[in-house]
């Protein structure tokens, strides 16, 4: 008992009390969650207690984190997993609320630096050994990217990149969907390019590696549990609707296809994907 009094006592020391929104370190947080962008300074925000959690895992540091007055008790159990260098702030419950995009706050949020990788690192001999690329262009829906950023990291994949049109990583429903993944999967950021010119810039460096380019298809193409995907591939996924353009496609040494029944026109994007994922990983053993 006394032990619990001591961490709660240390606990309540180390927080800060704000209250007005104008604040500095609350002003970017709440730009981040609304534009569902990094800061000027490079942070991400993130928040709820198995977020934040697994931000701590995975060995990011962390900025500022953020406690709802009504929630003190998450500040016991994650200040001492946190560095005492690290701003740690107390909110009223409202002002909190009005900052983050939860219907229902967990009452702890944070601005944490992500992992940074390039093309290169994913494309690096050693990453292609571990399981296939995944490229997405045009993936709108978070929670399909972060249901495929979760995949990934699940079955062994060697990075994704995200392409022009795809829905940003930093959304707060695809870090949520991921459960931690974007936080240790090498993630590609798509440029401001065309689509075109991306699909180019990236198949170029694949192809210099020897890694065969593999588009998804609704409709028709290889079956999956006929296609060779054991070796260095790239597999491409597109928009929930319209999948991948045909100028991308033209750029594609081979398509592949999930057989299913006729009545189901097609599969949902992050469930195709997992599905590809897996099938992946099963060659590989």
């Amino acid at each position: 008992m006394k032990k619990l009094s001591e961490t709660a006592l240390s606990a309540q020391h180390r927080l800060r009390r704000i209250e007005g929104r104008h604040n500095p370190l609350v002003k970017q947080l709440r730009q981040a969650f609304s534009r569902a962008e990094l800061t000027e300074a490079g942070d991400c925000a993130i928040e709820g207690l198995r977020i934040l959690e697994e931000a701590i895992r995975s060995g990011l540091r962390f900025s500022a984190v953020f406690f709802r007055e009504s929630s003190q008790d998450r500040a016991e159990r994650l200040l001492p997993q946190i560095g005492a260098q690290v701003e740690t702030l107390l909110l009223p419950d409202k002002l909190f609320d009005s900052l983050v995009p939860s219907e229902s706050p967990q009452g702890v949020a944070a601005l944490v630096r992500l992992k940074e990788f390039s093309l290169d690192d994913v494309v690096e001999t050693e990453r292609l050994q571990v399981g296939p690329i995944v490229v997405l262009t045009g993936l709108q829906d978070p929670g399909n990217l972060g249901t495929i950023l979760r995949s990934s990291e699940a079955f062994g994949s060697a990075g994704v990149v995200l392409g022009e049109g795809t829905v940003s990583p930093f959304n707060s429903k695809v870090i949520r969907a991921s459960a931690g993944s974007v936080f240790r999967l090498p993630v590609i950021h798509g440029h401001a390019k065309s689509a075109s010119a991306k699909v180019e810039e990236v198949s170029e460096k694949l192809r210099a590696k020897s890694v065969r380019l593999i588009a998804t298809s609704s409709h028709k193409g290889t079956p999956l549990d006929q296609a060779d995907l054991k070796n260095a591939v790239a597999i491409f996924f597109g928009n929930e609707g319209a999948g991948l353009s045909r100028e991308v496609m033209s750029k594609m040494d081979e398509v592949i296809v999930i057989p299913h029944t006729a009545q189901v026109e097609s599969l949902n994007a992050g469930v195709a994907a997992s599905i590809v994922l897996y099938e992946a990983a099963r060659q590989r053993k």
